[in-house]
């Protein structure tokens, strides 16, 4: 699709049909945890500098952290020793030292969490603003083939995933570590006996974390799938809340989904129970050790080879060292979820884009809308081909009218023209030139597309019709919709231009949809028209409206008309008829009758009586 241009008002042709491929589901574990790191990690670059800060500032954070307990063994030796008599005057220093460090550590939180959330933000800014320039620049294949939902859900939930794991988890893994570590060495310092004692609970909580893992992985990857099933299920309901009530399925709506929300609780509530296990086991654990630190301390303490303070400090930073633990391994299962969706983006990122133009591609200057194929043949897929072999040469100003059955190839050959698609094997000119000699993004400013189904977007009016020119001045798209016999229904509305549309339009008919969309098209003065099913959604009279409005837009410029109706192109100067990818009849609506062939079975197909032909 080349680069996002506003300016080109060409919308891929057959969007109504995307979405149908294959479904890119839920990821449980990152398929290489080392390479995605790695990669996320050069996402870092200048915000490095205060990683760097961040780490310093955790590192002294946590060296304050490790004060307080030594501290607080200190004061009740000094009270121990004192028989009675309590030094208040080091009882106090070391108040104003612990409250000291408690002062610092809450500053530094502060200032940690406020620079790590700045850096995550710019660093998601940056990833976020990749994936989307990405999906600009990627083949209307890519398109076809993942459901817009999939998309959606990498360019908001995966990269939102990613930014709270790196906002909440990085400083939170630093300070675990380095808490550890600090903890492990003051215990040695203080007993190593104990330490021995302590470490006797760590490989009980890894054995834990493991077993439990195990158990609520695969539950919480069903409750997402269930969670997706819900969803699916609420907005198809929504979206076809007419057709439901029409149909009078309201109930069998409610009982599909009660039966879809009663297995995601049940699935949830495995889950929970199973997770919801760790902490209150882990919390025996950790109260086990406290109590053997605290029996074999106090066994020590008789035997005058610890002082009473040395074991109120060691129980401290036993806390100290179980506490990071355990935090880290919940951190290590969000930074694999988070690497999980940093996979999902960057496979996004690594598809093929569209193929770059050439090094000296050439800008269109005065197009005159000759289009010519020359034996153009192209598949999808390498094993069926869409069309085959197809030629013909069109003349400026010539209306064309392509016809034949549902999956023909019709769409295709518009896909093709305006390069949403290569070619695979031929060549297609616009005024005896390669349309591949072409920068795209020049190409398809030359083309004016209306689509069955139109597309505004939320706005009001007058942004959507200016869509088409972003430099028109009102003057210039009163005339454009003027022209397009758009301007009756406008002024009835009450802001007039300034109506808010809602996404979609759907606060419009079809009618006035369609309108707009020729006034888009009218406003962009392209070259060349492509028209698909333009009117075969509208009331008679809206039809003859647009009817006209496009017979003046046609007038003086190539155009293609893709159409079922067949009274809609008599009076085309050339009529295609595609079939299995092949142009079976070609010629005037008069000539094609006379050979009572496909198109002769096709019109009469359509009309009972005899009308004059």
């Amino acid at each position: 699709m080349g680069k996002y241009d506003r300016n080109n008002i060409s919308v891929p042709l057959g969007s109504r049909k995307r979405g149908r491929g294959r479904r890119l589901g839920p990821v449980e574990k990152p398929k290489n945890l080392r390479k995605t790191l790695l990669r996320l990690w050069k996402y870092f670059g200048s915000e490095r500098k205060l990683l760097v800060i961040i780490l310093i500032s955790v590192i002294i954070d946590s060296l304050v952290g490790l004060i307080g307990p030594y501290l607080i063994g200190k004061a009740i030796d000094a009270m121990s020793e004192s028989y009675g008599k309590v030094n208040f005057h080091m009882l106090w220093v070391i108040i104003m030292l612990l409250l000291l460090t408690y002062v610092v550590d809450a500053i530094l939180t502060f200032f940690q969490g406020w620079i790590m959330s700045g850096v995550a933000q710019r660093i998601i800014m940056g990833l976020r603003k990749n994936l989307f320039g990405k999906l600009q620049n990627l083949p209307l294949s890519f398109f076809d083939m993942n459901t817009h939902g999939e998309i959606m859900s990498r360019l908001t939930n995966d990269v939102e995933n990613v930014s709270s794991t790196i906002s909440q988890s990085t400083v939170q893994l630093m300070s675990g570590v380095i808490t550890v570590l600090g903890s492990f060495v003051m215990m040695l310092i203080l007993s190593p006996f104990l330490t021995v004692v302590t470490l006797i609970t760590v490989p009980m909580v890894f054995l834990l974390t493991k077993s439990i893992a195990k158990k609520t992985n695969p539950l919480f990857k069903n409750q997402q799938i269930e969670l997706g099933k819900l969803n699916g299920h609420i907005e198809e309901t929504i979206s076809g809340f007419q057709v439901v009530k029409a149909f009078n399925h309201g109930e069998k709506s409610v009982e599909e989904f009660n039966k879809i929300n009663y297995s995601l609780c049940e699935v949830g509530l495995k889950a929970q129970v199973w997770s919801g296990f760790l902490m209150p086991i882990m919390n025996v654990i950790n109260n086990i050790g406290f109590a053997a630190v605290a029996g074999v301390g106090g066994i020590l303490a008789l035997k005058n080879i610890i002082t009473v303070g040395i074991i109120a400090s060691f129980l401290s930073y036993s806390r100290q060292f179980a506490r990071p633990l355990n935090d880290i391994a919940s951190i290590f299962n969000t930074l694999q979820s988070a690497a999980a969706g940093a996979e999902r983006v960057f496979e996004v990122l690594d598809e093929k884009e569209e193929l770059e133009d050439i090094s000296h591609a050439k800008v269109f200057d005065h197009v005159k809308g000759q289009v010519t194929f020359e034996n153009v043949s192209f598949c999808y897929r390498k094993d069926v081909k869409i069309l085959k072999n197809i030629s013909f040469d069109i003349n400026p100003g010539t209306k064309v009218a392509l016809v034949g059955p549902t999956g023909a190839g019709k769409t295709t050959i518009v896909n093709l023209v305006t390069r949403f698609y290569d070619v695979s094997d031929g060549k297609i000119l616009i005024d005896g030139e390669d349309i591949r000699n072409y920068k795209r993004d020049s190409l398809r400013k030359c083309f004016g597309i209306v689509l069955q189904d139109t597309y505004l977007f939320a706005g009001t009016i007058l942004e959507n019709i200016r869509y088409g020119k972003l430099d028109a001045d009102f003057t210039e798209i009163k005339q454009a919709v003027k022209f397009a016999n758009a301007e009756a229904f406008i002024e009835r509305l009450p802001q007039k231009y300034n109506t808010l549309i809602h996404e979609g339009g759907n606060n419009l008919s079809q009618g006035e949809r369609q309108l707009i969309a020729i006034s888009r098209a009218i406003l962009s003065n392209p070259a060349i028209l492509v028209l698909d099913e333009a009117t075969s959604n509208v009331d008679t009279l809206t039809e003859l409206k647009i009817e006209d409005a496009m017979n003046k837009l046609m007038r003086g410029r190539t155009s293609f008309i893709i159409a079922h109706r067949l009274s809609t192109i008599k009076n085309s100067d050339v009529i295609m008829v595609i079939d299995n990818g092949e142009i079976v009849e070609k010629g005037s609506h008069r000539d094609l009758i006379k050979k009572k062939s496909m198109y002769y079975n096709m019109y009469h197909n359509q009309f009972y009586r005899k009308e004059p032909l």
